[in-house]
């Protein structure tokens, strides 16, 4: 059997996500959480048993909130809410995105304002250790009143009602759950209307998006490093007196970076003097300013996402402490659309200066090199069209990356009059990180080539083992030749962690997220 993985509701770690999503078998709680959970079910318990009206345990939801459900048909009522709530469509969410939403769903419930009984929080915790994935489509929830279609569809696979995801292939969630010998949940009194309030779908959506993007950013800033040596650029613009004047603490850590990828580098001593340039492109000697920018918005994406992760945020919150039940609006996933949209701009952005790296690189004007990359252009093209390619990427994430945060559609018979859209502004981040990986890999390619015109002198030991790792598996391009897989393989390279390997090997830099 896996290990158990303990992780304390309330103070879950960015590494500890990290593990969840990358499928640690194994979650648990500590044995005191379930104080809280049963103090809170307590106080639901005897609103369920009370006269009084209560929203969400013997009333309708949303704009029904005003209609009072008898006490012989509260269990219908949770359960007719999860039915008609299962309402999403197109493909389902990934196993990795499953992994930490139905976690911090149970991680959530378990803080103990949640008043659900303790084996909701044991059966999102089975079905996730059983490795079973609740099959939930990615569309359909407006982030608002909670994720309420695809936290829906979860729950319904809690229940053996709705589908479970294997191997690829969609099969009942009851077939799925007697395999695993997990008996399927009963609601009671508002356990339906407490899983399915929550941002937990856009929350993991946006921390998927935020660890993918991990090795892209670290492949960026060693590609970037590697075509300034590859267009003879110069390192002066890293030096840190000029980033610590500014006091952007991401550009001052890109910086270093750039100081230790091309510290040592021969092609670099050969032009200190008599180089008749005075200045490089801003796309060379900006990378700190640019890039760091970005770094300092996905620092800040992470802090976000950390706190919703591990955020109370269905309604009505239960306060065992003062018998009380508050009605209020923490499923509105606000923070989690702005932190998305900021995290869109980043990625748009390191795609759009390495687009334009390329650009210089293939421009014999700018980076005197040879034209488009070829030592025959004319009979050749080279890497012309390699570059178009980059710029439709480019192109096609300035439209991703507009805020979705600002879209606001009223919804619920405008009960539901403001919404924060953050389940598409997290969702379309798979599709920018695509783009902007391969926009990467098309430049690793050029800046590969470049330094091959330069030879036979050398480039900082870090970037000729990114050379030499790209040319175990892609030759040089003497001559025009079949690009596209090329541009695959070396794609492959930014997004499988190898660049960011040589960089963490360097002694002495600081690290990508700061502690969240």
């Amino acid at each position: 059997m896996s290990p158990t993985f303990l992780i304390e509701p309330g103070n879950i770690t960015l590494d500890q996500l990290q593990a969840i999503h990358a499928g640690v078998q194994r979650i648990a709680f500590p044995a005191s959480s379930y104080e809280a959970i049963l103090a809170s079910q307590r106080v639901v318990q005897a609103a369920a048993d009370g006269d009084a009206p209560v929203y969400g345990v013997n009333t309708g939801f949303g704009k029904l909130a005003n209609q009072r459900i008898s006490k012989d048909q509260l269990a219908t009522l949770q359960l007719n809410l999860i039915r008609s709530h299962s309402v999403g469509v197109g493909e389902p969410l990934a196993p990795e995105i499953m992994r930490i939403m139905m976690v911090t769903k149970a991680a959530s419930l378990a803080r103990g304002y949640s008043g659900v009984r303790e084996v909701v929080v044991d059966t999102l915790l089975a079905v996730h250790n059983a490795g079973l994935v609740p099959y939930v489509p990615s569309k359909g929830s407006v982030g608002a009143s909670g994720d309420l279609a695809p936290l829906s569809h979860m729950t319904l696979a809690l229940l053996g009602e709705g589908d479970m995801l294997q191997d690829g292939k969609r099969v009942p969630a009851a077939q799925a759950l007697k395999a695993a010998g997990i008996a399927p949940l009963q609601l009671g009194a508002k356990e339906g209307l407490a899983l399915i309030n929550g941002t937990q779908t856009s929350t993991a959506l946006a921390l998927h998006a935020l660890l993918s993007f991990e090795a892209v950013l670290e492949a960026a800033l060693v590609i970037g490093a590697l075509t300034v040596d590859a267009a003879r650029g110069s390192d002066g613009p890293f030096d840190p007196r000029i980033h610590m004047l500014r006091g952007q603490p991401g550009q001052i850590d890109v910086a270093q970076y750039y100081r230790a990828l091309l510290q040592g580098s021969v092609i670099r001593a050969s032009h200190t003097e008599g180089d008749d340039r005075v200045q490089d492109p801003y796309s060379l000697r900006c990378q700190p300013q640019v890039v760091g920018a970005c770094l300092d918005q996905l620092r800040h994406g992470a802090l976000v996402l950390v706190r919703e992760a591990n955020a109370v945020t269905d309604n009505p919150l239960v306060f065992a402490e003062d018998q009380a039940m508050i009605s209020g609006g923490n499923f509105h996933a606000e923070p989690v659309a702005l932190a998305a949209d900021g995290m869109a701009l980043a990625i748009a952005e390191v795609g759009a200066i390495a687009e334009r790296r390329i650009a210089m690189l293939i421009d014999s004007g700018v980076s005197r090199l040879p034209p488009f990359l070829t030592a025959d252009a004319g009979l050749n093209s080279g890497f012309m069209i390699a570059h178009v390619t980059a710029a439709a990427l480019a192109s096609e994430n300035k439209s991703l990356a507009h805020p979705a945060s600002v879209d606001s559609l009223p919804t619920s018979a405008n009960q539901e009059d403001h919404v924060s859209m953050a389940t598409f502004a997290a969702r379309r981040l798979q599709q920018m990180i695509g783009n902007t990986a391969h926009i990467l890999g098309i430049e690793l390619l050029a800046a590969a080539q470049g330094i091959e015109f330069l030879r036979p002198l050398k480039s900082s030991d870090a970037l000729e083992a990114v050379h030499a790792l790209l040319r175990q598996t892609i030759p040089s391009m003497g001559q025009d030749r079949y690009l596209a897989p090329d541009i695959e393989h070396a794609t492959a390279l930014v997004r499988d962690g190898s660049l960011g390997r040589i960089l963490r090997s360097l002694p002495g830099l600081p690290v990508l997220w700061v502690p969240v």
